[in-house]
């Protein structure tokens, strides 16, 4: 035993039951409590994916009011630059700033699967794919904790829609858990070892992430070795003391200990054993040892050094879709149109608990006109929808007498932000028609993206460049500039795929509630069902083009545990540049039971013209083996693989074959359906392996304190209590238009009577939503009792 444990487990000996409890819950909204007596701090936890979000009090949630803190690239950015050294950069500012204002838990990173989309939060995760997802999470972390500032790794697990967030069950059969969504926060840990995890709001396969044993202990725990403290989202516990026995550490937020009774009631009843809450304690303190380098010395950070970090991921992270004639980079002394608000009211970031206030903010008409001559249009009004035929009008004719029109589109932060999944891929109908008349007056238009996630291009084919920009963070506007004048290089390659329309998505059709979402496409996400179906895309995954051009030549694979591949990249433009050498595996045998390919490894390669270089990627077992449910383990199906190295799943350059011995089954078959079919449940129910339930809404009857307050609506004393929270968060909320406005109104809607102990702050407390519950039911008289023992 170290000293560091002897002395936590001496503190755990000298702890009361009640002190023990109180360490099982947060102080408020964003600290933990101490053990003052015992010298034990409290100490400060922050949102932070993509910035330090730090509120100027800890006893309440001000989205856009937090301290000044460098907004960085979103998580979409950081994952298009295929770069994990330069977002392990990243974490390490970001832990710099986390400690600079005390905080000695950053609550990132996010690693969910992109199933979707449409998913309000895809903004903050990286990929569809879980290699992809997870090393650039495993970077993230080990940035951050190398400051001695702890990461916070979430959510945990198959937390991919916005939608019914709180109440959905997630249903996804073993497999799909394991290759997939599991997979993702695998390599993150494994390649990180966050010290804590964050559980989720949604049930997985019937149970919540706050209380799934399967998930917190046997998974996490003894499966992969995690040893740090798993932490709830804000308000996703159900029951305390089941999650506290299933491995649920810290409720988050806590007010004036609102749970505590309950934990000692049953460690004093012998219904939670006192080693079980021993044990969380010992968690809490290690992690307040861990961090205790965060909170000693006098802490700062150089801003200027941080904002030019954050403007070369945001180069990096730029994608160039598309290049037809080479029109980019800009001609020197070309006289250019800049048409479209975003140009000089840039949408940098994402809405809701990520959303950082940032000490400064580039704009890219600002760098553009100093690097060239240009005239400026609105084109739209910067917070609407709708076409403003004058503005449209005026940017027409900007458009028109120009060398090339630069069209800066997207979406505004009224289309992504937490709380709400979008309901289709389309732009703003503002955006769109400025593209469609600039393109038909210009025909030397530049088209400029910035949003969270893919997005439908009716126009695509009608100009002939397209940038992907993304949600570029408070130093995007300037590098966007010096990627469109030359001075920068789109580094950037797609790590999700871009479909024509929404209905070419394989979920497009699947339910996402009023219970549960059924995971039927299993391991066939994103590229993997693309590629599979033959389907096809607007822009693959992996894709992104450069100023320059590359050539692949002499492929080599040796080696079996691990496999080397290596193959030689030679830049064969006049510019510098950077590749991403992809490496995809095909079961050649087995090509009906699995994805057509699967992304294995990668590298990026940064080369001066003519200059090449070997690069080598080394796969492991892991990288040729499916989840075996029936045997509880990763198997490897023996035979010959199919080892594809390209610029993107469709941009296969070489290929070659490697002989794998292996010690399993083949895959079982799933049947995948072609483009513009639907899954069938029968397969999905086989391979879940358990009776599917109904996918119907509560009753009024049957409602639960889990039950959404929408889906209670036919209950009068459920629409009061409603109609009294909608009352009192308009005394907090400006516009109710706006993105808190609307993450407010989706919250008020979705959440079920379990978590008015937050929004209440703890006073609305078990007894009184139960009684409320029993009004809500039509058991009027118990009800009003109820309440009235409240009084």
């Amino acid at each position: 035993m170290d000293t560091a444990t002897a002395q936590v487990e001496q503190l755990v000996a000298a702890m009361t039951l009640a002190e023990k409890a109180a360490l099982c819950a947060g102080r408020d909204f964003w600290s933990l409590y101490g053990v003052p007596r015992l010298g034990v701090p409290e100490i400060l936890v922050a949102d932070g994916p993509h910035g330090l979000r730090k509120e100027h009090s800890t006893g309440e949630v001000q989205l856009g009011e937090s301290v000044p803190a460098t907004c960085f690239p979103t998580s979409v950015v950081m994952a298009s630059t295929w770069d994990p050294e330069l977002v392990e950069q990243v974490g390490r500012a970001l832990g710099a700033e986390a400690r600079a204002e005390g905080v000695s838990v950053l609550l990132g990173p996010g690693v969910n699967i992109k199933r979707t989309p449409l998913c309000g939060r895809n903004f903050e995760y990286f990929s569809e794919d879980p290699l992809l997802a997870g090393r650039m999470g495993a970077a993230w972390i080990r940035g951050v904790q190398s400051q001695g500032v702890g990461a916070s790794l979430k959510h945990f697990a198959a937390n991919n829609q916005e939608e019914r967030r709180f109440s959905v069950d997630a249903l996804v059969d073993e497999r799909a858990l394991r290759e997939i969504y599991l997979a993702a926060f695998e390599g993150a840990y494994t390649g990180g070892s966050p010290w804590t995890v964050m559980c989720a709001y949604n049930r997985v396969n019937g149970v919540y992430a706050a209380e799934h044993e399967w998930l917190l202990t046997r998974v996490l725990r003894d499966e992969w070795g995690f040893d740090g403290v798993v932490v709830s989202d804000w308000g996703a516990v159900n029951e305390r003391v089941a999650g506290l026995a299933a491995g649920l550490d810290i409720e988050m937020p806590g007010f004036g200990g609102h749970h505590d009774q309950l934990i000692i009631d049953a460690v004093e009843s012998g219904r939670l054993p006192a080693a079980v809450l021993d044990r969380t304690a010992a968690r809490v303190l290690t992690l307040v040892e861990r961090t205790a380098a965060a909170r000693t010395g006098d802490h700062g950070y150089d801003r200027d050094t941080h904002h030019a970090l954050a403007g070369r991921v945001a180069a990096e992270g730029t994608v160039l879709l598309k290049n037809d004639g080479g029109l980019l980079p800009l001609a020197g002394g070309a006289r250019i149109a800049v048409v479209g608000a975003f140009a000089k009211e840039p949408r940098f970031q994402g809405a809701g608990s990520s959303h950082i206030n940032p000490h400064r903010l580039d704009d890219a008409y600002t760098r553009l006109a100093g690097h060239a001559e240009v005239a400026y249009a609105p084109g739209y009004a910067r917070h609407s929808a709708e076409v403003d035929a004058a503005l449209l009008a005026d940017a027409v004719e900007t458009a028109r007498g120009a060398d090339v029109a630069v069209v800066f589109v997207g979406l505004t932060e009224n289309y992504e932000t937490e709380g709400l999944d979008r309901t289709h891929l389309r732009l703003p109908a503002s955006h769109d028609a400025l593209v469609e008349a600039v393109a038909a007056v210009n025909p030397h238009t530049v088209v400029v993206l910035s949003n969270g996630a893919p997005v439908a291009l009716p126009w695509h084919g009608r100009v002939p460049a397209i940038v992907e920009a993304y949600l570029g963070g408070q130093a995007g506007g300037g590098a966007l500039a010096d990627v469109l004048c030359g001075l920068a290089e789109p580094g950037g390659r797609l790590a999700e795929t871009f479909p024509h329309r929404w209905a070419d998505n394989p979920v497009h059709a699947l339910a996402t509630g009023p219970r549960q979402a059924e995971y039927r496409e299993s391991v066939f996400v994103g590229y993997r069902w693309y590629d599979t179906a033959g389907a096809d895309v607007l822009f693959p995954f992996g894709h992104g083009l450069s100023y320059t051009t590359f050539a692949y030549s002499g492929l080599a694979v040796s080696g079996a545990d691990p496999v080397e591949v290596a193959v030689t990249v030679t830049n064969t433009g006049d510019r510098p540049g950077s590749e991403v050498v992809q490496v995809y595996v095909h079961d050649t045998a087995n090509a009906a039971t699995r994805p057509a390919q699967e992304l294995k490894g990668f590298a990026k390669v940064r080369l001066t013209p003519g200059e090449s270089r070997t690069v080598t990627v080394r796969l492991d077992r892991r990288a040729f083996a499916w989840y075996d449910v029936a045997a509880a383990r990763w198997a490897v199906t023996p035979g010959r693989y199919e080892i594809r190295v390209g610029a993107s799943s469709r941009d296969i350059r070489a290929t070659a074959h490697v002989d794998v011995t292996g010690d399993g089954p083949a895959a079982p078959a799933y049947p995948v359906p072609a483009s513009g079919q639907e899954w069938d449940r029968a397969p999905f129910a086989a391979a879940y392996g358990r009776l599917l339930p109904d996918n119907t809404a509560d009753v009024r009857g049957a409602f639960t304190l889990n039950t959404p307050l929408n889906d209670m609506r036919s209950s009068l004393a459920a629409r009061l209590l409603q109609a009294v929270a909608r009352r009192q968060a308009r005394a907090f909320v400006k516009d109710p238009d706006s993105p808190m406005g609307q993450l407010i109104h989706a919250m008020l809607g979705e959440m079920p009577l379990r978590m008015l102990t937050m929004m209440s702050r703890g006073k609305v407390t078990r007894p009184t939503q139960q009684a409320l519950l029993d009004l809500a039911n039509g058991r009027r008289l118990r009800g009003l009792r109820g309440l009235a023992r409240r009084r």
